[in-house]
């Protein structure tokens, strides 16, 4: 693993941060590719409740490295195996296990954009900016691409960002749907903290069920049968028990389950 992708491990949280900060955080076709390898371990780490994915220095991502486009051996299709990576590890991010969140400061574009839609939840500091720029250069984005975007703030806004290439910033994001919170400059990483304790305080199963559910339902798949499923997992590892208990006793609960 290249030390351009760098996980730390604090309490419950992992940490990941994109660090080639001479670049502004660009990702490389190695970097993508070392994705979802790397996100593989961390979900069967037990000691791991959630995940942070950040960027080195004052940028999150400014995208895939555009030196990188037409790199590729095959002449018609020079971005192939960019291409396949960077799906790959997009997907490998949605459908990481644990909740997953991205602390954003200054830009967030392209390639860095798809990381942090990839997750489950967007922090970004004031000043962060975000844009998906396919239109400036002439590259034609992948629907597998598109769909967590358009899921995540409807038609209008997509269309919006990969038409005009245009920056918006964190507030703008805000109100659009694509960030989740905006924070003052210095109190990103304290509140991302404070969510994460949260998280990590809850029920893991219930949370993973939640996280189940809402990707099958986005993907037009039936979802009761796993949450059923699910449900009978709380009752056989304690964990509602547990949880009931402890409103009753008006104390915090210490849910068993680890996944």
């Amino acid at each position: 693993m290249s030390d351009e992708l760098v996980v730390t491990i604090r309490g419950a949280v992992a940490w990941l941060t994109i660090n080639r900060v001479d670049k502004r955080n660009a990702l490389t076709r190695a970097m993508w590719a070392d994705l979802p390898g790397l996100l593989a371990g961390l979900a069967t780490d037990e000691r791991v409740k959630l995940l942070v994915v950040t960027g080195a220095g004052p940028t999150f991502s400014a995208g895939a490295d555009i030196a990188e486009l037409l790199s590729g051996d095959d002449p018609d299709d020079p971005m192939a195996d960019l291409r396949r990576h960077n799906l790959a590890a997009q997907a490998a991010l949605r459908d990481f296990p644990k909740p997953t969140l991205a602390m954003v400061r200054g830009h967030c574009i392209g390639g860095g954009l798809e990381i942090a839609v990839s997750c489950d939840f967007r922090y970004a500091e004031t000043g962060a900016t975000f844009g998906v720029t396919p239109a400036r250069v002439g590259v034609v984005y992948p629907p597998a691409a598109i769909k967590p975007l358009l899921d995540l703030v409807g038609p209008a806004t997509t269309k919006y960002l990969l038409f005009s290439g245009d920056l918006l910033t964190a507030t703008q994001a805000e109100s659009r749907g694509l960030v989740d919170k905006v924070v003052p400059a210095g109190d990103l990483e304290t509140e991302v903290d404070q969510f994460a304790a949260r998280l990590a305080d809850r029920s893991q199963l219930t949370i993973r069920s939640a996280k189940e559910t809402v990707a099958a339902l986005l993907a037009g798949k039936d979802a009761d049968a796993a949450a059923a499923r699910r449900y009978e997992e709380t009752i056989r590892s304690g964990e509602l028990a547990e949880g009931v208990g402890a409103f009753q006793a008006k104390r915090g609960a210490r849910f068993p389950w680890r996944g």
